[in-house]
């Protein structure tokens, strides 16, 4: 019914359209809202406060049928996401108590769908997929990339597009095309993550050819990383597009200086729902997915949040990921 996901190549990844061409025209005197702006020009001015009004949909019994017992007995839908996550994917809101942003809109669907109350949590990135073995928590919406290694623990039910950004202090005159851009260079990036691992076969790559190996360094959070960004300990942030442009547009410090598909040079990544390795849920999660594909609620909190341009037609259970090396 649906087309197939394109692929990028690097050429095209490399030279995507600002997914979110964020505008920073949010009035700075309330602090409850902000405006993005899609490639098109058209503002959507986005709601930081606790009372988000979240876009809902109905239970979907044949759906939800499918869901393991344990689960329906207990009624909750357990999600975990990275409180090391940015705007506008999962971050606190006004009150700096509740979560918000699509991650969490998207999961709240699904479990609208599913009949399950849902109950999210946030840890830190490593602890997500702690938490995921141990089945302390159900599913976790946490911009996690389906890469083949992480494929051996855990079952994928896509709903993202997945491409980075580099964010570089505004006026940097940077412009990154490639690994030899980054050659020398001081660049910070998250661990454990897809990023860190397209970052360090960079940094091969320019070795083997003689280049100067990337600089790579380590912050705990987004606030460190950018302040270092601003006093010019580091040259480059390697993170998720979404939070580098929305960053650059809100501050008007940063900007992004070149994207890349976060699956590698041939394959577009996908952002996924997870849930550890036969657990009996991937199915339902990705027949939830499609639904709200389709009955049109999934394209609302795309919108809501600026990522229209992000979407895919539909959930893919355990797709290609970012290879094990990156060739």
């Amino acid at each position: 019914m649906y087309p197939s996901i394109t692929r990028r190549t690097a050429a095209a990844a490399l030279g995507l359209a600002s997914a979110l061409v964020l505008a920073a025209c949010g009035n700075p005197s309330d602090g409850a809202t902000t405006e993005v702006a899609a490639a098109n020009g058209a503002g959507t001015k986005v709601n930081l406060s606790p009372e988000q009004h979240r876009v809902t949909t109905d239970k979907v019994d044949s759906i939800a049928a499918g869901v393991p017992e344990r689960i329906r007995a207990r009624g909750t839908l357990e999600l975990v996401s990275s409180s090391g996550s940015a705007a506008p994917l999962t971050f606190y809101a006004t009150d700096d108590k509740t979560v918000i942003g699509v991650e969490t809109d998207i999961a709240y669907l699904v479990a609208d769908v599913l009949g399950l109350e849902p109950h999210i949590t946030t840890v830190s990135w490593e602890n997500v997929f702690v938490g995921l073995d141990s089945a302390k928590y159900d599913v976790g919406f946490s911009n996690i990339t389906v890469t083949e290694e992480r494929k051996e623990k855990y079952d994928f039910a896509t709903y993202r597009e997945d491409n980075l950004g580099f964010g570089a202090k505004k006026g940097s005159g940077l412009k990154i095309t490639g690994p030899e851009d980054v050659a020398g260079r001081t660049v910070a990036v998250s661990s454990g993550t897809n990023q860190e691992k397209l970052l360090i076969e960079w940094s091969k790559e320019n070795e083997k050819a003689g280049r100067k190996p990337v600089d790579i360094k380590y912050y705990q959070n987004d606030s460190d990383t950018y302040l270092a960004l601003q006093s010019g300990r580091i040259d480059l942030y390697l993170g998720p597009h979404p939070t580098a442009a929305h960053h650059a547009a809100t501050t008007g410090k940063s900007e992004v200086v070149g994207t890349y598909s976060g699956a590698g040079a041939t394959l577009q990544g996908l952002i996924a729902a997870t849930t550890k390795k036969d657990s009996g849920l991937v199915e339902p999660l990705a027949e939830a997915l499609d639904h709200v594909i389709d009955n049109g609620t999934y394209a609302e909190v795309l919108q809501r949040w600026g990522l229209s341009d992000e979407a895919v037609t539909k959930a893919q259970i355990n797709p290609p990921g970012l290879p094990r090396t990156n060739k």
